[in-house]
C-alpha cells in the first residue's frame, strides 16, 4: 500500500485527529467572543466526520493490525453521530458563562474517547485494541469528572478510574495468557492456535470479565449507578450509549473471529451473564428515586439485551447488535437531553417524583420522554420494538430458547419500572404543598430541540425503514 491509499485508507482517523487539532488551537488562541463559533464549527466539521467514515471498501494497514471494513465503517459513523447529538444536546450548557467547564476541554476529551472507540472497533491486533481501550477510558475519566465545582462529579471521576484500573488489568492479564500460550496476538492468526486448553479458557474468562466491566454487566456493573448520577448529564448520556456501544461491538467481532474454537465456552458464559444482567438491573431499576441512576440500571439492562447479539455469534447478530445499538443511542439520548433540560432550569432537579404532573407544564417534554422510554421498553410501533425483534430472533435462531424467554419474561418488568415514570408525569398528583408542579414550563433552546428533534425521528423511522437493518445485514455478511 502507496503512502497515498494510506491516508485515503485512514481518512476518518486523519478527520477526526484533524478536528482535535483544530478545537485545541481555537481553545488556546480564540478569544471569548470568537470562541461562540467554535460549537457550530465543531458539529458542522462532525458532519463531515460521519460521512467520511462511509467508506465501501475493505483495506488492512500495519500488516494487519488495522482493519477497515464496510462493517466498521458504519459502526464508526453511527457512533460518530451518536457524539455529535450528544454535542448539539450539550451546546447551549457548555456556551453558557456561569458553566462548570470549558468547551474546549469537553470536545478534546470526547473526541479523544472517540478516537479510542475508532481504534478497538477496527483492531486487527489485540496490542490496538489494548490501545484504542485505554485512548476511550481514560479521558472518560476526565469528562466525568469534569465538573470540578461538583464533588459528586470528583467522586464519580475517583470510582470510574479505579473501576477502569482494575478492568483493564483483569483484561491484559488475559491478553498476556493468550500471547504466551499461542505466540501471536493478530486476530487473524489467533483461531488456528487457540484450541481450548485450560490456561486459554482461564485467558477467556479475564478478557471477558474485562469487557464486563466496560459494559456494565452484572457483577461488573457496582460502579455504574454513582459514575452516572455524579457525572454531567451529557457526559453520562455519552457514557451510557456511544462508550456501551463500542465495546460491544469490539467484545462480538472479536469473540467470533478469534475464538471459534471455544464457542461453546463463551457462548454459555454470556448467556448467563445476559440472563443475570438483564434481571438484576430491572429488579434494581424499580427502586431508583433518582433519574439518572434510574437510568444507569436501565442501561445496565440494555446492556444484557446487547449481548444477545455477541450471544449470536452469527452475521445475524451483528446486524441486530448494531442496529439495537443505534436504536439505543437515539432514545437514550432523547431521555438524557429531557433530564438535562429539566436539570438546568430547576437548579440541579433529578429526582423521579419531581416529574410527577410534568404533563401539565411541558407536554412536549413529556411526550419525547414517553416516545423514548416506550423504545426502550421495546413497545411498537417504535424503533425499540423492532431492535429487540431482531436480536431476539439472531439468538434464538442459534438455539438459545430460554435465555430469549427468560429475556422476554424481563422486558414485562422493563415495561413496569419506564411506566412508573410516564404515570408520574401523565397522572400522579404533584407532591408539594401548595399542588403545583414542581417544574414550571420551559423552552429548550435551539440546539437541545434539534437534539430532541432528531431522536424523535429516529425513535419513529428507524425501526420501519427496513433498508437500515438491512444494508447492516449485507456488511455484516461481508465480515465472513
Amino acid at each position: 500500500m502507496n503512502n497515498l491509499s494510506a491516508i485515503l485508507f485512514l481518512h476518518a482517523e486523519l478527520s477526526l485527529v484533524l478536528l482535535l487539532l483544530i478545537v485545541l488551537l481555537a481553545d488556546i488562541f480564540m478569544g471569548p467572543l470568537r470562541r461562540r463559533w467554535l460549537h457550530p464549527v465543531v458539529c458542522v466539521l462532525m458532519v463531515l466526520q460521519v460521512i467520511l467514515n462511509l467508506t465501501p471498501d475493505t483495506r488492512e494497514l500495519f500488516g494487519g493490525m488495522y482493519i477497515n471494513t464496510p462493517f466498521t465503517s458504519i459502526v464508526k459513523s453511527i457512533l460518530s453521530a451518536g457524539t455529535l447529538l450528544i454535542f448539539i444536546q450539550c451546546g447551549e450548557r457548555i456556551k453558557r458563562k456561569d458553566t462548570e467547564f470549558k468547551q474546549g476541554e469537553f470536545y478534546l476529551l470526547t473526541l479523544s474517547t472517540l478516537l479510542g472507540m475508532f481504534f478497538m472497533v477496527s483492531a486487527g491486533h489485540f496490542l490496538i485494541f489494548y490501545i484504542g481501550l485505554e485512548m476511550a477510558s481514560i479521558p472518560m475519566a476526565c469528562l466525568v469528572a469534569l465538573d470540578k465545582y461538583c464533588h459528586h462529579s470528583a467522586e464519580a471521576g475517583a470510582k470510574f478510574i479505579l473501576s477502569s484500573m482494575f478492568s483493564s488489568a483483569l483484561l491484559l492479564y488475559g491478553l498476556s495468557l493468550i500471547y504466551g500460550t499461542s505466540g501471536t496476538m493478530y486476530f487473524t492468526d489467533l483461531p488456528a492456535l487457540l484450541q481450548g486448553t485450560p490456561l486459554q479458557q482461564f485467558a477467556l474468562v479475564m478478557f471477558i470479565a474485562g469487557m464486563g466491566f466496560k459494559m456494565s454487566l452484572v457483577p461488573f456493573h457496582l460502579w455504574t449507578a454513582d459514575v452516572y448520577q455524579g457525572a454531567p448529564t451529557g457526559v453520562t448520556a455519552y457514557l451510557s450509549g456511544i462508550s456501551k456501544g463500542a465495546a460491544a461491538v469490539a467484545l462480538a467481532v472479536i469473540l467470533r473471529f478469534v475464538f471459534p474454537a471455544m464457542r461453546e465456552d463463551w457462548t454459555l458464559a454470556l448467556a448467563i451473564l445476559s440472563v443475570v444482567t438483564i434481571t438484576v438491573a430491572n429488579l434494581m431499576a424499580i427502586l431508583q428515586k433518582d433519574m439518572k441512576r434510574f437510568m444507569a440500571f436501565s442501561s445496565i439492562s440494555q446492556a444484557g439485551y446487547i449481548l444477545l447479539g455477541v450471544l449470536a455469534g452469527t452475521t445475524q447478530g451483528l446486524a441486530s447488535l448494531v442496529f439495537y445499538i443505534a436504536v439505543y443511542i437515539v432514545a437514550n439520548v432523547a431521555i438524557f437531553a429531557v433530564i438535562s433540560t429539566i436539570e438546568q432550569h430547576t437548579d440541579g432537579l433529578t429526582d423521579r417524583d419531581s416529574y410527577r404532573g410534568l404533563y401539565r407544564t411541558n407536554p412536549r417534554l413529556t411526550l419525547i420522554m414517553t416516545l423514548a422510554l416506550f423504545s426502550l421498553g421495546g413497545i411498537p410501533p417504535f424503533a425499540g420494538f423492532f431492535s429487540k425483534f431482531f436480536i431476539f430472533a439472531a439468538a434464538f435462531e442459534e438455539g438459545w430458547y430460554l435465555v430469549v424467554f427468560l429475556a422476554l419474561l424481563n422486558t414485562i418488568i422493563s415495561l413496569y419500572y419506564y411506566l412508573m415514570v410516564v404515570k408520574a408525569m401523565y397522572i400522579s398528583e404533584p407532591l408539594t404543598e401548595d399542588g403545583s408542579v414542581a417544574v414550571a414550563p420551559l423552552k429548550s433552546q435551539g440546539g437541545g430541540r434539534l437534539c430532541l428533534l432528531i431522536c424523535t425521528l429516529g425513535i419513529c423511522l428507524l425501526g420501519v425503514c427496513s433498508f437500515f437493518y438491512e444494508g447492516l445485514f449485507l456488511w455484516a455478511s461481508l465480515l465472513g
